[in-house]
């Protein structure tokens, strides 16, 4: 594993060298393994598709511009997904008419009045809603439900697999903040998703019928 990344880590770096060198065009190979991925963190910050193209555009755009600058300390990757958390933070706060922080205080420190609900684990969850077609649809619209720092950490950490460190160094936060941020995130996330997948439709009763 530790052959492989540092490989990968290799290739970036040689495909870096070209662009920087005048071969521009080695630029889309090197960002092409992140496409989707910057996408998708982009849309679980804003949550509007346009929005999210035009960020991940502007982040390959300035990660180009910006390439020179780029720090071999940490990897391509980590870099890149930063670019484009500021650019959805700046977007978002662009269209934003109230600060973020006056709707959700800052659930980092110990007074959180965020509560979990009591379930053993996820193995509570009813087993047919993991198997159902629309359980995607439903973890994507739960996800949407959490507030913005929780999208972020979750998107990063669970749906685009970096590692606690990146994720800190992409957010800008402790690794101590990231590992309590992910922890309420997935706890939130398990809340909104048992909630949703309990819900059942109201039966009507007939009419004339005493219930």
């Amino acid at each position: 594993m530790a052959d492989q990344q540092g490989a990968k880590k290799e290739k970036e770096y040689r495909l870096i060298d070209s662009v920087l060198a005048g071969n521009r065009e080695d630029f889309h190979e090197l960002i092409a393994p992140y496409r989707r991925g910057v996408y998708l963190t982009a849309y679980d910050v804003l949550q509007v598709e346009a929005d999210a193209e035009d960020v991940a555009q502007e982040a390959f755009l300035k990660a180009f511009r910006a390439l020179r600058s780029f720090r071999r300390e940490s990897q391509f990757s980590t870099w890149l997904f930063r670019i484009a958390i500021n650019e959805a933070r700046m977007k978002l706060r662009k269209r934003r008419e109230v600060p973020l922080e006056t709707l959700f205080p800052d659930e980092d420190s110990e007074n959180s009045d965020y509560t979990p609900m009591m379930l053993k684990d996820w193995r509570e969850i009813p087993s047919e809603a993991l198997l159902n077609e629309e359980t995607r649809r439903l973890v994507r619209e739960s996800i949407a439900q959490l507030p913005e720092k929780y999208r972020e950490v979750l998107t990063l950490r669970d749906v685009n697999g970096k590692n606690i460190a990146e994720t800190s160094e992409i957010l800008g936060i402790s690794i101590g903040n990231t590992k309590v941020r992910l922890l309420r995130a997935r706890l939130m996330l398990r809340d909104i998703f048992v909630e949703r997948t309990q819900r059942k439709p109201r039966q009507q009763t007939p009419r004339g019928v005493s219930p």
